[in-house]
């Protein structure tokens, strides 16, 4: 059944959307399977990020669990990250070869569609140069503050956060602005922060990941369909989402990623039997052959064109070649055509 990965930055809201889109689907009597950090690592560690090794350690597991529960019968939700595009495109060789149909959910915050740290557009920064703090602080100034929820663990109240160069160049607004500015941060993180996580992210691990960050791109096709989701009131498309999961076809698997077919024994038997006579008769034809002669050659129907002396070394590879080819495309019906077919091999090989 269909895999759902979900990607984006942390606080995203992407948890509180799995969340949503199992109980929708559980609702309809489907099976459905949330693979996670948590899942993966025994409990949230932000850290692991900050680590090339034990990220791609992670990758990996999150990699093997998604396909251990691809079947058939189940939906598989994939909450983590997934900032990086070739992760994503394992992934849609995973639902490839299940033969299952995949769709991707990016969910934004609010003011920035490539993902940044700053959390601006959900209402209006009276200065630009003032940026909305996503993070709760316990206070600013030495003045506490209006008091948030407990999103990272720890209980903290919230602060705007200032740049560095709006401190000296900014003046100090109203009381009445500088509270409401204190307040909506704490708004902003309980409402932005992860359904069921308890991991902090500080802020040089986001601002680099931020960096490292690949937005997905519909026109690849191992992110389409995609669906964007800018902020929490936004509503989640499930009519979208259950046509692209259950309504359509499920991505063509490659050659490389489907079960080769099996050739009888009288098949494989034959090809080494006809190959090996064709490859006697034209060493012993050799013998007497002048270049520009037409040789024929027991068990073919046509001629091959003799230009020079050949060497059982080189026409043991082409039939190597030859035999491996034929096994991969096994057709009972081409048995009677296999010694021509071979010539055939050997006159585009040789010329």
């Amino acid at each position: 059944m269909p895999l759902v990965v979900f990607c984006g930055l942390p606080y995203s809201g992407k948890s509180r959307r799995v969340e949503e889109l199992r109980a929708a689907l559980a609702g309809e009597g489907r099976a459905v399977h949330v693979v996670d950090d948590a899942a993966v690592l025994g409990a949230e560690d932000a850290t692991v990020y900050g680590d090339s090794a034990r990220e791609k350690a992670l990758r990996g597991a999150l990699r093997a669990a998604v396909e251990r529960r691809l079947s058939r019968q189940d939906v598989v939700i994939l909450d983590s990250l997934n900032y990086i595009k070739g992760f994503r495109y394992e992934l849609y060789c995973l639902a490839r070869a299940a033969r299952t149909p995949l769709c991707l959910v990016y969910c934004v915050r609010p003011g920035s569609l490539s993902g940044g740290l700053q959390l601006a557009g959900a209402v209006e920064n009276p200065n630009p140069n003032v940026s909305v703090s996503w993070r709760p602080r316990a206070e600013e100034g030495g003045r506490p503050l209006a008091v948030g929820t407990d999103i990272l663990g720890v209980p903290q109240a919230a602060a705007s956060v200032v740049n560095r160069r709006a401190q000296a160049e900014v003046p100090m607004e109203s009381e009445e602005k500088e509270t409401r500015a204190a307040d909506f941060p704490a708004l902003v993180a309980s409402e932005y922060a992860e359904h069921v996580s308890g991991a902090f992210y500080p802020p040089e691990l986001l601002e680099a990941l931020a960096l490292r960050f690949e937005a997905p791109d519909s026109r690849n096709r191992w992110d389409r369909p995609l669906f964007t989701l800018v902020g929490l009131e936004e509503p989640l498309p499930l009519a979208e989402i259950r046509a692209a999961l259950f309504e359509n076809r499920a991505p063509p698997p490659h050659q490389s990623t489907q079960s080769q077919p099996l050739a009888s024994s009288s098949f494989l038997h034959q090809l080494d039997q006809v190959t090996s006579q064709v490859l006697a008769g034209l060493m012993e034809a050799q013998k007497s052959a002048v270049p520009g002669d037409l040789l024929k050659l027991p068990g073919t129907t046509e001629h091959l064109q003799f230009t020079r002396p050949l060497t059982m070394a080189e026409l043991s590879r082409l039939r190597r070649q030859f035999i491996s080819y034929t096994k991969m495309h096994p057709n009972n019906e081409n048995l009677p055509q296999l010694a021509n077919m071979f010539l055939q091999y050997l006159s585009q090989s040789l010329h």
